[in-house]
Protein backbone atom coordinates (compact mmCIF):
# COMPACT_ATOMS: atom_id res chain seq x y z
CA UNK A 1 0.00 0.00 0.00
CA UNK A 2 1.17 3.42 -0.53
CA UNK A 3 1.48 6.46 1.25
CA UNK A 4 -1.31 8.61 3.48
CA UNK A 5 -0.64 12.34 1.84
CA UNK A 6 -2.54 15.40 1.67
CA UNK A 7 -1.50 16.25 -1.96
CA UNK A 8 -4.48 18.87 -1.93
CA UNK A 9 -3.35 21.17 0.72
CA UNK A 10 -3.13 24.00 -1.55
CA UNK A 11 -7.04 23.20 -2.73
CA UNK A 12 -8.97 26.35 -0.61
CA UNK A 13 -10.90 24.44 1.44
CA UNK A 14 -15.00 25.71 1.19
CA UNK A 15 -17.22 26.44 4.25
CA UNK A 16 -20.16 23.97 4.13
CA UNK A 17 -23.28 23.93 5.86
CA UNK A 18 -23.82 20.35 6.42
CA UNK A 19 -27.22 20.40 8.97
CA UNK A 20 -28.73 22.84 6.52
CA UNK A 21 -27.74 20.33 3.27
CA UNK A 22 -29.51 17.50 5.32
CA UNK A 23 -32.41 19.41 6.46
CA UNK A 24 -33.04 20.01 2.49
CA UNK A 25 -31.63 17.00 1.22
CA UNK A 26 -34.50 14.79 -0.08
CA UNK A 27 -34.72 11.60 -2.37
CA UNK A 28 -35.42 13.53 -5.65
CA UNK A 29 -32.86 16.04 -4.73
CA UNK A 30 -30.29 12.82 -4.69
CA UNK A 31 -31.34 11.18 -8.17
CA UNK A 32 -31.14 14.39 -9.36
CA UNK A 33 -27.62 14.70 -8.55
CA UNK A 34 -26.27 11.35 -8.97
CA UNK A 35 -27.65 12.16 -13.15
CA UNK A 36 -23.97 13.96 -12.72
CA UNK A 37 -25.93 16.21 -15.48
CA UNK A 38 -26.44 20.28 -15.42
CA UNK A 39 -28.07 20.29 -12.26
CA UNK A 40 -24.97 18.54 -10.42
CA UNK A 41 -22.27 20.49 -11.95
CA UNK A 42 -24.26 24.10 -13.08
CA UNK A 43 -27.91 24.06 -10.97
CA UNK A 44 -28.71 25.48 -7.52
CA UNK A 45 -26.26 24.38 -4.74
CA UNK A 46 -28.76 21.75 -3.24
CA UNK A 47 -27.98 19.29 -6.30
CA UNK A 48 -23.80 19.55 -6.27
CA UNK A 49 -21.64 22.31 -7.16
CA UNK A 50 -23.67 25.20 -7.18
CA UNK A 51 -22.02 25.93 -10.75
CA UNK A 52 -18.58 24.52 -11.55
CA UNK A 53 -16.53 26.85 -12.80
CA UNK A 54 -12.50 27.07 -13.93
CA UNK A 55 -10.62 29.23 -11.12
CA UNK A 56 -7.08 28.59 -11.17
CA UNK A 57 -6.66 29.25 -7.28
CA UNK A 58 -7.79 26.27 -6.28
CA UNK A 59 -5.81 24.19 -8.81
CA UNK A 60 -2.13 25.49 -10.03
CA UNK A 61 -0.83 25.11 -6.20
CA UNK A 62 -1.85 21.26 -6.38
CA UNK A 63 -0.58 20.35 -9.47
CA UNK A 64 2.64 21.97 -8.94
CA UNK A 65 2.41 19.46 -5.90
CA UNK A 66 1.39 16.54 -8.20
CA UNK A 67 4.72 17.67 -10.03
CA UNK A 68 7.55 18.03 -7.97
CA UNK A 69 6.65 15.25 -5.65
CA UNK A 70 6.13 12.34 -8.35
CA UNK A 71 8.75 13.94 -10.77
CA UNK A 72 6.45 14.98 -13.40
CA UNK A 73 7.62 16.06 -16.65
CA UNK A 74 7.29 16.23 -20.95
CA UNK A 75 7.68 12.92 -21.03
CA UNK A 76 4.97 11.71 -18.39
CA UNK A 77 1.67 10.16 -19.34
CA UNK A 78 -1.22 11.36 -16.76
CA UNK A 79 -4.74 9.92 -16.18
CA UNK A 80 -7.56 12.28 -14.48
CA UNK A 81 -10.08 9.49 -13.30
CA UNK A 82 -13.36 11.50 -12.75
CA UNK A 83 -12.21 14.61 -14.49
CA UNK A 84 -15.12 16.89 -14.76
CA UNK A 85 -14.91 19.71 -16.71
CA UNK A 86 -10.93 19.32 -17.34
CA UNK A 87 -9.75 22.07 -14.73
CA UNK A 88 -6.56 20.10 -13.17
CA UNK A 89 -6.02 18.42 -16.36
CA UNK A 90 -6.02 22.03 -17.91
CA UNK A 91 -3.58 22.97 -15.60
CA UNK A 92 -1.17 20.41 -15.95
CA UNK A 93 -1.21 21.48 -19.17
CA UNK A 94 0.11 24.71 -18.79
CA UNK A 95 2.43 24.08 -16.36
CA UNK A 96 4.20 21.43 -18.63
CA UNK A 97 2.74 21.86 -22.56
CA UNK A 98 3.86 18.70 -24.06
CA UNK A 99 2.24 16.60 -21.36
CA UNK A 100 0.62 13.57 -22.41
CA UNK A 101 -2.81 13.66 -20.34
CA UNK A 102 -6.19 11.58 -20.76
CA UNK A 103 -9.61 12.72 -18.27
CA UNK A 104 -11.95 9.63 -17.68
CA UNK A 105 -14.98 10.73 -17.04
CA UNK A 106 -19.01 9.55 -16.43
CA UNK A 107 -20.76 12.87 -17.34
CA UNK A 108 -21.52 13.58 -20.74
CA UNK A 109 -22.51 17.03 -19.71
CA UNK A 110 -19.31 17.91 -17.90
CA UNK A 111 -17.29 16.34 -20.62
CA UNK A 112 -19.09 18.99 -23.41
CA UNK A 113 -18.76 21.69 -20.78
CA UNK A 114 -15.34 20.84 -19.99
CA UNK A 115 -11.82 23.40 -20.87
CA UNK A 116 -11.99 23.73 -24.68
CA UNK A 117 -8.10 23.32 -24.27
CA UNK A 118 -8.18 19.82 -22.99
CA UNK A 119 -11.72 18.62 -24.22
CA UNK A 120 -10.25 16.63 -26.86
CA UNK A 121 -8.53 14.49 -24.37
CA UNK A 122 -11.51 13.69 -22.77
CA UNK A 123 -12.89 10.34 -22.36
CA UNK A 124 -16.80 9.37 -21.37
CA UNK A 125 -16.43 6.08 -19.00
CA UNK A 126 -16.41 4.46 -16.12
CA UNK A 127 -13.70 3.79 -13.99
CA UNK A 128 -14.61 -0.34 -12.93
CA UNK A 129 -13.42 -0.45 -16.41
CA UNK A 130 -10.82 1.78 -17.52
CA UNK A 131 -9.94 1.39 -21.63
CA UNK A 132 -6.27 1.77 -21.38
CA UNK A 133 -3.62 -1.04 -21.55
CA UNK A 134 -1.22 -2.14 -18.92
CA UNK A 135 1.03 0.17 -16.73
CA UNK A 136 0.19 2.75 -19.73
CA UNK A 137 -0.04 5.78 -17.50
CA UNK A 138 2.86 7.24 -15.04
CA UNK A 139 0.20 8.78 -12.74
CA UNK A 140 -3.07 8.17 -12.09
CA UNK A 141 -5.37 11.12 -10.22
CA UNK A 142 -8.87 10.35 -9.03
CA UNK A 143 -10.03 13.18 -6.69
CA UNK A 144 -13.83 12.32 -5.00
CA UNK A 145 -14.84 10.01 -7.42
CA UNK A 146 -14.25 6.77 -6.81
CA UNK A 147 -16.98 6.49 -3.92
CA UNK A 148 -19.70 7.10 -6.09
CA UNK A 149 -19.22 3.74 -7.11
CA UNK A 150 -20.88 0.67 -4.81
CA UNK A 151 -18.32 -1.39 -3.01
CA UNK A 152 -17.76 -4.31 -5.66
CA UNK A 153 -17.50 -1.43 -8.48
CA UNK A 154 -15.24 0.49 -6.27
CA UNK A 155 -13.26 -2.83 -5.35
CA UNK A 156 -12.85 -3.15 -9.37
CA UNK A 157 -11.73 0.63 -10.13
CA UNK A 158 -8.67 0.47 -7.71
CA UNK A 159 -7.60 -3.00 -9.31
CA UNK A 160 -8.16 -1.02 -12.93
CA UNK A 161 -6.00 1.89 -11.53
CA UNK A 162 -3.16 -0.03 -10.28
CA UNK A 163 -3.44 -2.17 -13.91
CA UNK A 164 -3.44 1.17 -15.99
CA UNK A 165 -0.68 3.24 -13.59
CA UNK A 166 3.00 3.01 -12.63
CA UNK A 167 1.85 5.47 -9.85
CA UNK A 168 -1.62 6.87 -8.42
CA UNK A 169 -2.99 9.17 -5.34
CA UNK A 170 -7.07 9.04 -4.97
CA UNK A 171 -9.25 10.62 -2.18
CA UNK A 172 -12.12 9.65 -1.18
CA UNK A 173 -15.10 10.34 1.67
CA UNK A 174 -14.17 9.44 4.76
CA UNK A 175 -14.76 9.90 8.32
CA UNK A 176 -12.11 9.22 11.65
CA UNK A 177 -14.85 9.62 14.55
CA UNK A 178 -18.87 9.66 14.67
CA UNK A 179 -18.94 13.23 14.78
CA UNK A 180 -17.07 13.06 11.45
CA UNK A 181 -19.51 10.49 9.97
CA UNK A 182 -22.58 12.69 11.30
CA UNK A 183 -21.33 15.48 8.93
CA UNK A 184 -20.08 13.40 6.03
CA UNK A 185 -23.63 11.45 6.23
CA UNK A 186 -25.51 15.28 6.17
CA UNK A 187 -23.21 16.32 3.44
CA UNK A 188 -23.70 13.58 0.87
CA UNK A 189 -25.46 13.30 -2.02
CA UNK A 190 -23.84 10.85 -3.86
CA UNK A 191 -21.36 8.56 -3.07
CA UNK A 192 -22.37 5.30 -2.35
CA UNK A 193 -19.18 3.72 -0.20
CA UNK A 194 -18.26 5.60 2.39
CA UNK A 195 -16.13 4.10 5.19
CA UNK A 196 -14.13 4.46 8.37
CA UNK A 197 -10.35 5.63 7.02
CA UNK A 198 -9.24 2.47 8.68
CA UNK A 199 -11.82 0.29 6.86
CA UNK A 200 -10.42 1.99 3.62
CA UNK A 201 -6.73 0.84 4.52
CA UNK A 202 -8.58 -2.54 4.60
CA UNK A 203 -10.06 -2.35 1.93
CA UNK A 204 -6.89 -0.98 -0.18
CA UNK A 205 -4.64 -4.37 0.87
CA UNK A 206 -7.80 -6.66 0.00
CA UNK A 207 -8.18 -4.75 -3.48
CA UNK A 208 -4.16 -5.00 -4.26
CA UNK A 209 -4.28 -0.73 -4.31
CA UNK A 210 -0.39 0.17 -3.77
CA UNK A 211 -1.21 4.15 -4.38
CA UNK A 212 -1.40 6.69 -2.61
CA UNK A 213 -4.20 8.20 -1.04
CA UNK A 214 -6.35 11.09 1.27
CA UNK A 215 -9.38 12.05 2.44
CA UNK A 216 -12.14 14.06 1.68
CA UNK A 217 -14.17 15.36 5.00
CA UNK A 218 -16.80 18.17 4.55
Amino acid sequence: MGKEINLLKKYPKSKRDTDQRSINKSKEIINIAKKFGKEYFDGERIYGYGGYNYNSKYWKGVVEDFINYYNLNENSKILDIGSGKGFMMYEFVKKIPNIYIRGLEISEYAILNSKEEVRNFQILGNAKKLPFEDKSFDLAISIVTLHNLKKNDCALALKEISRVSKNSFITLDAYSNNEEKKQMMNWNLTAETIMHINDWKVFFEENDYNGDYYWFKP
